[in-house]
């Protein structure tokens, strides 16, 4: 497992919701809901500098068969941007069913999914960064695919 703390992204039309880990890799923690436009990018760096961030984390939506759902582009494009906007590597992580399990969550705990859509946004990037922070430690190599700073994978 790498040493370094993490953002997890979960890229939204409307919103984006930030987690951050820890150094050691262990717990990924809710940090901030974004309102999604221009200053997203601006902002997410911002993040990625205050954390120390050695790597970026977007959740990469996809129906259940594996093919692009309406917002898989928006997801790459974000992830395209950061990677050319930032000095540390951008990687998109399958994210399947994290807002589904991120509204069960909060349903759970006795919140209204709907009085808690901001909150929603920042449980489902804990649920993506904890995703893939767990499949590192299991498979002893980084999870998903890195963005390359031109907009290719």
């Amino acid at each position: 497992m790498r040493s370094g703390v993490r953002l997890g992204v979960d890229a939204g039309k409307a919103r984006v919701g930030v987690a951050v880990c820890d150094r050691d890799g262990l717990l990924a923690t809710p940090v901030a809901t974004l309102s999604r436009g221009d200053r997203t990018v601006g902002e997410l760096r911002e993040l990625v500098s205050e954390h120390a961030a050695i790597e970026v984390v977007v959740g990469l939506p996809l129906w259940m068969r594996g093919d692009d759902t309406a917002s898989t582009a928006d997801a790459r494009m974000l992830a395209d941007q950061l990677a050319a906007a930032l000095d540390i590597p951008v990687r998109l992580v399958d994210e399947r069913l994290s807002t589904v399990s991120a509204q069960r969550a909060l349903h759970q705990s006795g919140r209204s999914v709907k009085a808690s859509r901001p909150v929603i946004d920042q449980v489902a990037a804990v649920i993506i960064l904890q995703n893939a922070l767990d499949f590192e430690r299991s498979a002893g190599r980084p999870p998903g695919t890195v963005v390359d700073q031109h907009g290719g994978r």
